[in-house]
């Protein structure tokens, strides 16, 4: 497997009375059971091709196409989406981050729509140079659309309209929408966004798969590290299915929301590699169990950062959180990771400092020791803790996670009997802003809710 879930410290025999008993695991096996089932249904129906695209290669060559002529054209590529139009593709590109600088454009992802921020990121690109790739699965995301509709009149300006399907490309149904009609108007190429894969869902199809191509990253890896956890789903019998683990992750979490009380979860990445992973898991497990009442909260934390703002939250606080503890373990192959610099400290400045025992110790050598004693702590206080940990990250390891926890997602779904892939209180708050905005400009005035609209 591309990673190891261990989930030893959600048992009450490892941290006390939050975890759970030996005699509630053995009434698990049919929650599994359910899960397995419900899951396997999805992997296997055609209406959700996010399971198929591990095998698919077919759209690679369009897709490679693309990114090879924004590679050798620009010094920025610019992604336009919003929510999982965008966590998902920053997720996979950080990944290319190296000690020696970006591996091919500088790409930038997850602009808001604030007008000063936004007004200085585009003021200060050299949009000569910079490939723009637009997002929006609906076409008609107001957001994206009004980020576009507002720099197309200066793009058109500085590059003129013949130049425009050489810096931009469009990723949408194909269907007529209005994301299409300029695309059609301006003669842009369009890349299809699968109907049946929602947003968030969409990080291993060209909406996170072209982007990571642009930075250098091998989308057959992604692919191949999430084959390999559907693989281990499919292989399972359902008398073993607590051996698959997203299986294993969803039953574990929703025994502890049942019998423990446990409403918030709690991501914590040992990596910078890992925080907008993080953030695509927050939408990802958010949007989609967050309904009908049911739901926990997801948030996250990176360490050894938060261990100096929220640890005392964590261990101190409300006893209604578990946490699963992202890391990169290169002790388990000695190993260092490519491009890596080394910056063991000198034994004369350690001793200099009093600090000896730091005598040959690398960055990387902290992390861990934070991430272990974290952990440690975390159990010894009675908050039950998985973690997840890989050898390298890169596109295979990565494809694993992303996989892992959009199954586990899923699967937890059907313990929750909520539909994972609509968001419906989301779409309220999307029409509602599309009436504000249809409505004409008032004068500046205080504003009046109208809650019972």
């Amino acid at each position: 497997m591309p990673y190891r879930q261990n989930v030893q410290y959600f048992l009450q025999q490892n941290i006390g009375d939050r975890g759970l008993a030996e005699h509630e695991l053995d009434s698990l096996n049919s929650s599994a059971r359910l899960a397995l089932y419900h899951t396997v249904d999805n992997i296997k129906d055609p209406a959700y091709p996010l399971f198929s695209l591990p095998q698919k290669v077919d759209d690679i060559t369009a897709m490679t196409d693309v990114a090879n002529r924004f590679r050798d054209s620009f010094t920025d590529v610019v992604v336009l989406g919003t929510g999982g139009s965008s966590l998902g593709a920053k997720a996979v590109a950080e990944l290319s981050a190296t000690d020696e600088g970006p591996n091919g454009p500088n790409l930038h992802v997850d602009i808001n729509i604030d007008q000063y921020g936004f007004a200085n990121f585009i003021n200060n690109l050299p949009l000569a140079t910079t490939g723009w790739i637009i997002v929006s699965k609906s076409g008609s995301t107001a957001e994206t659309l009004m980020q576009f509709m507002s720099i197309l009149p200066k793009l058109r300006a500085e590059l003129g309209d013949t130049a425009l399907p050489k810096h931009i490309v469009v990723i949408t149904e194909p269907r007529d929408s209005a994301l299409m009609r300029l695309a059609q108007t301006f003669h842009l190429p369009v890349l299809d966004h699968d109907p049946n894969i929602g947003g968030r869902y969409s990080v291993l199809s060209v909406v996170g798969m072209l982007p990571a191509l642009i930075v250098g990253l091998d989308p057959s890896a992604f692919r191949a590290g999430a084959a390999e956890v559907v693989n281990q789903v499919l292989s399972v019998t359902p008398g073993s299915a607590m051996e698959a683990d997203p299986i294993r992750g969803a039953v574990y979490s929703h025994a502890l929301y049942q019998h423990r009380g446990i409403e918030n979860t709690v991501m914590i990445a040992y990596g910078d590699k890992f925080e907008s992973f993080c953030r695509w898991y927050r939408q990802l497990w958010a949007e989609s169990l967050g309904k009908n009442g049911c739901g926990t909260t997801p948030s996250y934390g990176m360490g050894p950062v938060d261990q100096h703002s929220q640890l005392q939250l964590w261990l101190d606080g409300p006893s209604d959180k578990m946490f699963t503890v992202l890391g990169i373990c290169t002790k388990t192959t000695g190993i260092a990771p490519s491009n890596h610099q080394d910056f063991a400290i000198d034994p004369e400045i350690a001793a200099l400092a009093g600090m000896d025992f730091m005598a040959g110790r690398r960055l990387e050598d902290l992390m861990d020791a934070c991430r272990l004693g974290t952990i440690q702590t975390l159990a010894k206080y009675g908050c039950p803790v998985r973690t997840m940990d890989v050898d390298h990250l890169d596109e295979y390891s990565m494809g694993g996670l992303l996989m892992h926890f959009m199954i586990e997602t899923i699967a937890a779904s059907a313990l929750m009997k909520v539909n994972p892939f609509d968001q419906p209180a989301v779409e309220h708050g999307k029409i509602l802003a599309k009436q504000y905005m249809s409505e004409p400009s008032p004068a500046p005035q205080a504003v009046q809710y109208d809650l019972a609209s």
